[in-house]
């Protein structure tokens, strides 16, 4: 396995292969067989372009040739940073027959985040977008200045004067090459929360990724007829694999990519696509729901809508069929591994008040109170968890590993979790400093010490505060260095050249002189996220005025 990742142990690698767990096929060679079974069959379409499933391999084989006169070679890494693009399969397909390993980067990421992740991975080419509603191409050309092992810049845009994704992908006519993926070694790289500091990089193999999206894929009920409306960053592991795209063409079906996750246009996208299945996070499907309820939207076709990434709250899941026509499943899961699903078959009463059961019979799961002991069977703890497809560690994060893993291997999740008899999991919160913003994961130390640069910050502290669209957003508690006040559009201004996501600005701040401590000295962010619940409850109840 590439260095700086960890192993499982050999005993359990021995028992996931003889339970079939792991197949032995990498996932380039998961395309080959794909396209042996239905060559014309359509694969994905994005706007009026459509790829079937011998497009798809052939493009892929023309990219891997184009990566290896690039230079690019087995274990090499690769920053991807796409939006919903067709050229994104093809690309990380590529990536997967010449053991070329893709770092699923998103959209959202700015420089400070980019050049973190080339640098922890030693990066040798860039992939960014040709347009959008920001410049990647000077993104990319920063980064690459900060960080000296990227070589290439690839743009996906036919018309560049730089190295043209799209122009790789159609360099001619070439032979089926030569998988040199392995199966157990890393397929790919998908990013952590980023709970303390920034994201880690999380190795998965070709091994354990096929087993996640082959087994997601059944639970989901995907078939050839599935066509699955992929509205969520395509890079995250929801959409991508679990089972999402990679799901989809395990089963044969059509993906539909779209860049705007808006009612106004994913709701027609659903309606002349005919899609059956789609996967989104609880503040969009808020969105849906309420469009549909002003403007009487049907989604005859939909079967499905799958919703994950944070807790969907039971007001909201109780109306997905009523309003929206489709059965609801609720997903809970993580980048590192394990995968939670209610099933189709599951009554009513347990799809909207449960995140759903284990997705594999060898998911070993725990229940810990906050000295890692277990709790009474049905009493909430945090889930600990290993399993076939639930890593062991991540890259090249030795000491992060020691705290984030139990000795013998189980993965410290951060949320708290009770298991009812039946067997079903209820997510009661989390263990970690993380705040969840529609799905997308903050870490509140990352923020504070952005904000501790501002010259007139003496110390902050970041938690999350209850929001019934987003779930979480971000709150910072500011004590300043002169008690005077700082406003929100001054932090803003001052993020902004931080260049950090804009997703991880507070949007609500509190200038205080003191923070409220624990009997150990430490700022006690609990007390922090009850007043700023209690101050949001006031506000609600204040008389609006005309």
């Amino acid at each position: 396995m590439l260095e700086g990742c960890v192993q499982w142990p050999a005993d359990a690698a021995a028992r996931y292969r003889a339970k079939g767990y792991w197949k032995g096929e990498t996932l380039g060679a998961h395309l080959r067989r794909w396209t042996a079974e239905r060559p014309d069959s359509v694969a994905v379409i994005a706007g009026e372009e459509q790829l079937t499933y011998r497009d798809l391999d052939r493009h892929a084989d023309s990219l891997a040739m184009s990566l290896g006169r690039l230079g690019l070679h087995d274990r090499d890494r690769i920053l991807v940073q796409l939006t919903n693009s067709p050229q994104f399969f093809p690309l990380i397909f590529a990536c997967f027959r010449t053991g070329v390993i893709p770092i699923m980067t998103l959209p959202a990421h700015r420089e400070s985040e980019m050049a973190h992740f080339a640098s922890l991975s030693g990066a040798l080419a860039y992939v960014v977008p040709g347009s959008g509603r920001f410049d990647y191409v000077a993104l990319a050309r920063t980064v690459c200045q900060r960080v000296s092992s990227i070589q290439r810049v690839i743009v996906d845009d036919e018309y560049t004067s730089e190295l043209s994704l799209p122009r790789l992908a159609n360099a001619g006519t070439v032979e089926p090459i030569k998988d040199l993926g392995k199966p157990d070694d890393v397929a790919l790289f998908l990013l952590s929360g980023g709970t303390t500091g920034f994201p880690k990089l999380i190795p998965r193999t070709h091994d354990d990724y096929s087993y996640n999206f082959r087994r997601s894929s059944e639970i989901a009920g995907f078939d050839e007829n599935t066509r699955y409306l992929a509205v969520l960053p395509i890079s995250h592991n929801f959409p991508l694999g679990s089972p999402g795209a990679l799901g989809v063409f395990e089963r044969g079906g059509t993906v539909v990519l779209a860049n705007d996750p808006s009612p106004e246009s994913a709701l027609k996208l659903i309606e002349r696509h005919r899609i059956t299945h789609t996967s989104v996070v609880p503040t969009i499907a808020l969105r849906w729901i309420e469009f549909a309820e002003r403007r009487g939207a049907s989604l005859s076709t939909l079967h499905v809508l799958q919703v994950g990434g944070a807790r969907l709250a039971e007001e909201v899941a109780r109306k997905v069929r009523p309003v929206l026509g489709c059965r609801l499943q609720q997903v809970f899961g993580m980048a590192e591994g394990l995968l939670n699903f209610t099933r189709i078959e599951d009554d009513e009463e347990t799809i909207v008040s449960t995140q759903g059961l284990p997705m594999c019979p060898d998911d070993e799961l725990r229940f810990a109170d906050e000295n890692g002991v277990d709790v009474a069977a049905g009493s909430p703890g945090e889930l600990l968890v290993r399993g076939p497809y639930t890593i062991r560690g991540y890259y090249r994060a030795a000491e992060h590993n020691a705290r984030a893993f139990t000795p013998d291997g189980f993965y410290r999740s951060g949320d708290v979790v009770r298991r009812l008899p039946p067997g079903h999991l209820v997510v009661e919160g989390r263990a970690k400093d993380m705040i969840n913003r529609a799905g997308e994961k903050i870490s509140a130390e990352d923020v504070e010490n952005h904000l501790l640069a501002h010259p007139r910050i003496r110390d902050a502290a970041v938690v999350a505060m209850p929001d019934r669209e987003f779930g979480e957003r971000p709150c910072a508690f500011i004590i300043t260095n002169d008690g005077a006040p700082l406003d929100l559009p001054e932090i803003v201004a001052f993020l902004s050249t931080r260049q950090i996501a804009k997703f991880m600005y507070p949007e609500r701040i509190e200038i205080v002189d003191a923070f409220p401590l624990t009997s150990v000295g430490k700022v006690d962010k609990k007390s922090l996220r009850q007043i700023i619940a209690a101050k949001l409850s006031l506000d609600r109840q204040q008389p609006k005025v005309n």
